[in-house]
């Protein structure tokens, strides 16, 4: 691809892309109205700031659109927020009719806009350009985007996965984690566990996955084979029912009103990874109780037990600290403290009892 050879071409000639991959994240799809491809666009990808740009500054001309003739259309394969908020510019009743604050160019400016500078290309072409500036580059897309992008050139283009990589310059294996995590969902769609159009949430949270399969346990669970990134069956048959489990804690179902039970990433996958990893946990889960209490049984005792003596040392502190301003002589709260302070012998003695210095000499105890 020339990138310094261009031309003008009419914006009456040139098309949305259907196959750009962050729109179906949002649900979008090839019979989608053209004014909501914009809507989206404008809500979700910053075409806001396009239009206050280019009504400011006017079109690049160095940062050309490029389109591939496809269909007997020209398709804009890189640049189609800037081709929306030139449309929105030129058609003040398209922004009217989705009611998005456009403001209004002199005709002018509005002249200069009716032809704008494109690259005529090819996506087998333009895929490592467009690679590189969405998936390691500058103007980086969302997981599920990259993730679509990359297989499009994988499979359609019979491009490794390594020599994506290479050309885009990832060094960290992020082209074939994403790779996988998109083989993951598509296998638990052709063995019916699965349905990215009866997701929770509108928006597809394709990071849970591609992050949660890098989780030991949850590789575990669903037995992946990690020995190979390229495979489009990353999962065992007879884990089928597994992966239709963890799709489901992690995007939920409409048809069976069942919200997912990861709703943040943070800590959400953690607490999945323990859940997991702990039959006790696991069937507590299955059994329908929340993430956050099957992530309590997953923990060991000790854990909590150090915890929560950690904690009520640090809420008796803040207590104390604040006694003089604080307690004004309620017998209410006078009995309260009284309970603490009996709880708090009767934890310490038995604590006392249970510790056995090594030596067995006699030692001192804690400072009370």
């Amino acid at each position: 691809m020339n990138a310094g050879s261009f031309e003008y071409m009419s914006v009456s000639e040139l098309t949305f892309d259907y196959k750009n991959p962050r729109l179906p994240e949002f649900g979008l799809h090839s019979e989608t109205p053209e004014t909501e491809i914009i809507r989206i666009l404008w809500d979700a990808m910053d075409v806001r700031e396009l239009v206050m740009s280019i009504s400011a500054s006017g079109f690049l001309r160095q940062e050309p659109l490029i389109i591939a003739a496809e269909g007997g259309r020209n398709v804009v394969i890189e640049g189609n927020r800037r081709l929306a908020a030139v449309k929105l510019l030129l058609e003040p009743s398209l922004a009217r009719e989705l009611e998005l604050p456009v403001q209004h160019l002199a005709d002018e400016a509005r002249n200069r806009l009716y032809q704008l500078p494109v690259i005529r290309s090819s996506r087998r072409d333009a895929w490592s350009y467009i690679g590189f500036k969405h998936i390691n580059g500058p103007a980086k897309w969302g997981s599920y985007a990259k993730s679509k992008y990359i297989s499009e050139v994988h499979r359609n283009h019979k491009v490794s996965l390594k020599e994506i990589g290479n050309q885009i310059g990832d060094t960290h294996k992020t082209v074939q984690r994403l790779y996988r995590g998109l083989m993951v969902i598509e296998q638990a769609e052709r063995l019916e566990v699965f349905d990215r159009n009866d997701r929770w949430s509108t928006f597809f949270w394709f990071s849970h996955i591609y992050t949660g399969i890098d989780y030991p346990n949850i590789s575990r669970f669903i037995g992946l084979r990690t020995e190979s990134f390229e495979s489009t069956e990353p999962v065992p048959r007879d884990r089928k029912v597994e992966l239709g489990e963890l799709c489901r804690w992690m995007y939920g179902s409409k048809k069976q009103e069942t919200p997912p039970v990861v709703e943040r990433q943070n800590p959400d996958l953690r607490y999945l990874e323990a859940v997991v990893g702990n039959m006790e946990s696991l069937t507590a889960l299955r059994e329908g109780v929340s993430l956050a209490v099957a992530f309590e049984i997953s923990r060991p005792a000790s854990n909590l037990f150090e915890e929560s003596l950690i904690a009520s040392k640090r809420s008796l502190e803040r207590a104390h600290s604040k006694l003089s301003a604080g307690f004004s002589g309620s017998e209410e709260l006078l009995r309260i403290a009284g309970t603490v302070a009996t709880l708090a012998d009767d934890l310490y003695e038995t604590m006392e009892r249970k510790y056995r210095p090594r030596d067995g000499k006699e030692r001192l105890t804690a400072n009370r």
